[in-house]
């Protein structure tokens, strides 16, 4: 038994709806469940009951045996004062108030019909090889029910990532400028220096970067001589020994401290993605924007796309490291690294932004996630081959939220899905 099975008996009323009686054997009517609590605290608020002739209005906690309510330490926590019915599947132990008064329990263990057991039995075994444990029933739920959850699980994802947002609005001061730069750059160093561009980014005196807007050779030196990549003796390329030369006048003039920035890597990177080349296009881009926040904040898609038509310093279009040089060819910013940019900073940044003003519009920003090609990586090509549409960033953000947050931590029935699912079955 798992109490995520009891949470949801008692929400979806999966008990009989007469004859209910206490432990104490007093009867018992279920008037209203509660609203279901995700967060800290009792299970359900403002549930209300009929036990014996006495109305009762307040919280209903649920555990697998009774004994847990002192496993949890609850009766040492005020915020469980206020319930009016313990709910359990084994009721093993009274439990009482700090007022010594006892808390009436409904125990469930022989009250449960055996196929709503049998089918999250099923439910929560999966097929075996299955990417998800639902695998081979999801096609069972409707287009119409899938649908208004994947709405649900991508302004789950925006308010997720709006978290890190707002974290960083408050250290910067509600800076939103500096905010959009750090994650900006964190994004330009994809997967693998993501990390190592999100610490330089948080490092670094925004107002510094904000006199370098229109001298991109000058933000280059800071972004490489920050991220550690103008530290070698043996370069002799005329390029190189320029770049070190003006990092170290902007390291003396802005007394700028490299120990907190974490060191960029090559490994495993296509050249294309080399930290040299992407620190060279995100100096290029604000050295040539007055006021890229503004812009990327209200602009539609087809403008960002223009904005972003950019490409690394002119040197770097014979080489993807110092002092070697390579076969020619721009290194401009792809569509596809762009989209990567909407999905991943700027509908986010936005999203926070225009709620902070009060000007939030859903539809828009839908609009604009429904515009932009899907992801592609290993999670959404299992859900295709599980038959389920893919064909742009909304539904690719969703599954991607409905993957990691509820699939593989087993939350199959706080998953639209899987409630529909075991409603189906049971």
């Amino acid at each position: 038994m798992r109490e995520d099975l009891l949470h949801y008996i008692w929400n979806y009323k999966k008990y009989p709806s007469l004859g209910l009686k206490t432990s104490g054997g007093e009867n018992l009517m279920i008037l209203n469940a509660g609203s279901h609590n995700l967060l800290s605290g009792p299970d359900f608020f403002n549930a209300q009951v009929r036990i014996g002739n006495q109305l009762w209005a307040g919280n209903v906690e649920i555990h697998i045996n009774a004994s847990d309510w002192y496993v949890h330490h609850h009766e040492q926590d005020s915020s469980y004062d206020n319930v009016i019915l313990h709910v359990v599947w084994n009721d093993d132990v009274s439990v009482y108030r700090k007022d010594g008064s006892e808390i009436p329990a409904l125990e469930l263990k022989n009250l449960i019909d055996s196929r709503l057991l049998d089918g999250y039995q099923k439910l929560m075994k999966g097929n075996s090889g299955q990417f998800i444990n639902c695998g081979k029933d999801i096609n069972e739920v409707s287009g119409f029910d899938f649908k208004n959850w994947q709405d649900r699980l991508y302004l789950e994802r925006l308010e997720d990532k709006s978290k890190v947002i707002l974290n960083l609005l408050e250290k910067f001061g509600n800076d939103w400028e500096k905010v959009l730069f750090t994650l900006l750059l964190k994004n330009f160093g994809s997967k693998i220096n993501g990390e190592a561009f999100f610490s330089l980014g948080k490092n670094l005196n925004f107002s510094q970067v904000r006199h370098l807007v229109g001298k991109p050779f000058e933000l280059e030196c800071l972004l490489f001589g920050m991220s550690g990549l103008l530290e070698s003796e043996d370069i002799l390329d005329a390029y190189y020994i320029e770049l070190k030369k003006t990092f170290g006048y902007l390291k003396s003039k802005y007394e700028l401290d490299l120990t907190s920035v974490a060191k960029v890597s090559f490994f495993k990177l296509r050249p294309p993605n080399f930290p040299t080349i992407r620190l060279s296009q995100f100096a290029m881009l604000y050295a040539s924007s007055n006021n890229l926040f503004r812009d990327l904040v209200h602009c539609s898609k087809e403008e960002i796309y223009g904005l972003f038509k950019i490409r690394a310093s002119s040197y770097w279009d014979t080489h993807f490291n110092f002092g070697k040089e390579s076969k020619k060819s721009p290194k401009s910013i792809s569509k596809k690294f762009v989209d990567l940019l909407i999905i991943n900073t700027i509908i986010p940044v936005r999203y926070c932004y225009l709620r902070n003003k009060g000007i939030y519009n859903s539809d828009s920003l839908l609009s604009l996630i429904q515009n932009i090609d899907e992801e592609k990586n290993s999670i959404i090509d299992n859900f295709k081959h599980l038959d389920i549409p893919v064909n742009s960033a909304f539904e690719s953000q969703s599954l991607l939220q409905l993957y990691n947050n509820y699939c593989t931590r087993n939350k199959c029935l706080q998953c639209a899905v899987g409630t529909k699912l075991l409603n189906l079955k049971s």
